[in-house]
């Protein structure tokens, strides 16, 4: 069991780092996880 099992995420990735949709297809191995939110953001 890992601490991601049975819980709702929300993901916001960075433009210049690991992108959203990166992060969100590695939480999707986790089984029960439901990701609520996905986004990549340019923090300047």
């Amino acid at each position: 069991m890992t601490t991601l099992s049975n819980k709702k995420v929300i993901i916001i990735g960075d433009r210049d780092g690991i992108p959203g949709p990166a992060i969100e297809e590695c939480v999707k191995t986790v089984d029960g996880v439901e990701v609520v939110f996905s986004s990549t953001e340019c923090f300047v």
